[in-house]
This record gives structure tokens, sequence and C-alpha cells, in this order.
């Protein structure tokens, strides 16, 4: 019997591997499947029984009944009690439409265009760079391997068994605070001098949907955006599509020329004002105490909104930072979007705002358009990262790797870039701000550094008649790969700077 023409095919096309992650009766039906649909085994076919199944793979027979029992409840096989096991042709249950109009070999093929117009976002387009190279530069992002994988499997496992997760999966369109959001409130008060409660909170999945959805509720056409002269190229793509019309304001040492918004506009003319008020994006300078109280006063003399974007308010290394002009805004002027989590995977970081609490409840139900599941598991963990104050102890422990990964990047930019470059060592934050003198031509820098492995993205390149800088993002980088880095980006400048003479 173990020698039928079923059982030495059987033999022949099976073949698992006991190594991998993914269990061996699935390996082993997916495999028959297979074999059905190339017609290997045809429909009405016997396969042998569970115990000679077992002894022909050399397997448990208890594996043998999972093998028949997965192609059973796909309906691949049907099981007859004391006669055996067939196999069965799916029955397709949609049935197929007919387009006339089309050749045969096009009838099933999907569509690369459409067949009606519509509006294209033209203000969206795509930043993203693929590149093979070795190293990249980005513009300031952390270093997943920090992360602690087993604690965050352990976490993810613990908040999956919580009985209560299935109830509150089952709500409808409860928009009351909830547990995290409390969690939320009493850890944005403590560490940001707030004093806010759940209503004044919206939690969201990122940064840049809290600032959709802030855009989406103050902006109409052609109000005018103001934002610093050299932006975010992603809170301005955001402002444009929402149909802002964006003005630059100078930025020096003391962060956004409050004063030049006086002399240049005039009162219910601006409808907000975009600002990193702890670190200017990109050039990573601080807006001073004195420009801060300005602002809040103009906003509520010129009755604009200030949109504070404090992204990366958790990496501080000496000075303690300076509290959000949120913490002291008595008339209702700013919005505040921030990030919790950056010590932790980006799927278990969350955006939020802070704002008056009517404008809060209209994000809410505009919330529930956009996303209205959430993600609970993610809200369950971080609530208990909080209260157990594991959040705190991760990012103490990160902000003294990427101290030193600071100092060591300033240090190496010295013994490279000491006589053509120039850079302030700010106080926080995972980039720091390189302008080059004498200016070369940032496109061509990219270019030579891609021939040594070396990836410099676009959106941390910033060059105009004034500015010839890269924004240099090294959470992401060791130390070893620091110094690769540099000297690879001091071999490319070299290049460039020759050829330019």
């Amino acid at each position: 019997m173990i020698d039928s023409p079923v059982n030495i095919l059987l033999k022949q096309l099976i073949d698992f591997d006991k190594s991998i992650s993914q269990p061996l009766y699935i390996q082993v039906s997916q495999q028959i499947i297979n074999a059905i649909q190339r017609q290997y085994l045809s429909e009405g076919t016997m396969l042998p029984g569970t115990r000679v199944f077992a002894k022909l793979l050399n397997v448990h027979r208890n594996t043998a009944v999972a093998i028949y029992d997965e192609l059973s409840s796909l309906g691949w096989v049907e099981i007859i009690p004391n006669k055996g096991t067939f196999i069965l042709k799916p029955v397709q249950k949609t049935a197929k439409i007919k387009a006339a109009s089309q050749k045969i070999n096009q009838v099933y093929k999907a569509a690369k265009t459409t067949g009606f117009p519509f509006q294209k976002a033209f203000h969206l387009a795509s930043t993203i760079q693929l590149t093979d190279a070795k190293y990249t530069i980005n513009d300031g992002e952390p270093d997943l391997r920090l992360h602690p994988v087993h604690q965050f499997i352990r976490w993810y496992s613990a908040a999956m068994k919580r009985k209560t997760l299935i109830k509150k999966w089952r709500r409808s369109d409860e928009i009351s605070g909830t547990l995290f959001q409390a969690q939320l409130c009493n850890y944005l008060n403590a560490t940001r001098g707030f004093h806010i409660a759940p209503n004044n909170l919206i939690n969201t999945r990122s940064t840049e949907m809290s600032l959709y959805v802030v855009s989406q509720l103050l902006i109409k056409q052609n109000d005018i955006v103001l934002v610093g002269r050299l932006s975010n190229y992603a809170s301005n793509m955001i402002f444009q599509q929402s149909g802002a019309s964006i003005r630059t304001i100078p930025v020096d040492g003391e962060g956004l020329n409050v004063e030049y918004i006086k002399t240049h506009f005039i009162k219910g003319s601006i409808r907000c004002v975009y600002v990193c008020a702890h670190r200017d994006y990109p050039t990573t300078v601080r807006l001073s105490a004195k420009r801060r109280l300005a602002l809040l006063e103009l906003a509520k003399t010129y009755e604009f909104a200030i949109i504070e974007d404090d992204y990366d308010y958790d990496f501080q290394y000496e000075d303690g930072p300076m509290v959000p002009m949120a913490s002291a805004d008595s008339k209702g002027v700013v919005v505040y979007l921030g990030k919790l989590g950056h010590s932790l995977f980006p799927s278990f970081q969350t955006g939020f705002v802070v704002a008056p609490e009517n404008l809060i409840l209209e994000a809410k139900n505009y919330l529930q358009l956009l996303d209205k599941q959430g993600d609970l598991i993610q809200e369950q963990i971080l609530s208990e990262l909080i209260s157990e104050g594991e959040i705190y102890r991760l990012m103490k422990k990160n902000i003294l790797v990427y101290k030193q990964r600071r100092d060591f990047l300033c240090e190496q930019l010295t013994k490279y870039f000491a006589k053509t470059a120039s850079w302030n060592i700010p106080s926080g934050g995972l980039a720091i701000w390189v302008q080059f003198q004498p200016e070369i031509a940032l496109v061509k820098l990219a270019e030579e550094a891609r021939k040594i492995d070396l990836f410099l993205p676009k959106i941390i390149l910033y060059q105009n008649k004034d500015t010839c800088a890269i924004r240099f993002g090294f959470g992401h980088l060791n130390e070893d790969e620091i110094a690769s880095v540099v000297k690879k980006l001091k071999s490319a400048y070299n290049k460039v700077s020759i050829k330019s003479f």
C-alpha cells in the first residue's frame, strides 16, 4: 500500500523543513494544495490513511491528522468516516463577468489606468528614494537596534491576553476619554508642565496624521500659513494639500523671527504659524524664551493659531527642556503636536494633539472618519509602560547612547571638516545642521557619495542662494558607522570641490 502510485507521487512532491518557524502541517498542506492546482492529484483521488501517510513522511500520526484537517477546512479534501480522504476541486463561488469588447487574454487583467478622471495630489509627490547603499544619512531617526525585542514580544503578548480587549473592540462610537488618554495626560502633565484633562487630548497614528487632522479643521483655501524659511517638507505638503498659501519667515540664532511677522503682516491676514519651538526643523535652533512670549502675545493680538510641533522633545542631553508654549497658553491660541514612544519600535509610537476642548471635540469627530478602529493593543501597551515607568527608563537609557553618538560625530566632523564646514552642537535631538563653506553643489555631493556606498537622500539637502547645508541624522548609526560615514562624506566632498575649481 505504501508503494501505490499516489503514495510514490506524494513522496516525490512533498519536502519540508523542520528547522523553520512555519508549522510542518502547514508546509505539507500547502504543497498538497499546489499539487492539486497543478493537476498532479486529480479530483476524487483517495489519499492514504493517516497511519500510512505518517509513515510515508516519517512524522507523528497527529501531524498527519492535522494536515488532513487543514486541507478539509480549506475545502481541498473531503474526509468520509470509515471510507477515506478524497481530493476535491473547490467550486468557484463567484461567477466571472464576460467582457465581450475585450480580447480573451485581456479580460481578467487589472487595468493600469482609470476609465474616469480624478484629481491628482500635486503637493503630495513622494519623497521616497530607494537605495542599496551600505550607509545612509537620514534626517534624524532613532536606532531600532537599541530596542529590547524580547520585552516588546512580552508586552504585546500580555496585551493580547487582556479580557477587556474584546469589550473595547466592540465599542461603537465611543469618543470619551480612554484609560490610555488619562495615562497620557498624566505623563504630559508631569513631563511638559501641562494642566490638561483627556478632553484636551487626542492620540493619532503619527505626528503627520495629527497635523493633517488639525489642518483640515483650521485651514481654508488660500489661508496664509507662516513657516520657517527652511521648514519641514512633510508639514508643507500637508498645508498645501489643505489649500494653504505658505509664506516663509526668517530664522536666526534665536529661532523664528517674530518681529518680521509684525512688520510684514496685518491683523486678520494670518491663519496660523507653524513652529518647531524646541528645535527648529531643520536647523535645530531653539526658539528663545523672549520670542516665545512675543509670539504668544502676537497670536492673541492678530488672532491667529500657533501650531507647535515638538517632534523630538524626549531627546534632551545637557540642558533641561524648555516647557512648551502650550503650557503657558491661557487664551487658547496654541495647538500642540507631539509624539510618544521615540524609544520604542515605530509600531508602538503614537502621535497626539493637545488643544482647547472645543477643537479636540471636532478633531475626534474627524478622526472617527479616518481611523475609527484605532490601535487598542498599542494603547494598552503604552498605558502599562507609562504607569510602570518603563517608557521613561527606556528613554533615559537611550539618551546616554545618543549623546555619546552626537559627541563622537562632532569629533569626526572636526577631524575631517574643521576648515570646510560649520555646525553648532545641539542640546538635544538626533541631527546636526552642517553648513559647508565654501559652498558646493549638494546634488553632486550626493552623486559622488552614492558611488562609494553612502546615500544622501534629497530630504536632507538644503541649498539656495543663502544656504548650503545638510541635516545630518546620527541616531541610527553607531560609532564605527559614524566614522565610516564621515570619512566617505569627506571623500565625496573632496571630489566635488576639486571639480568645482
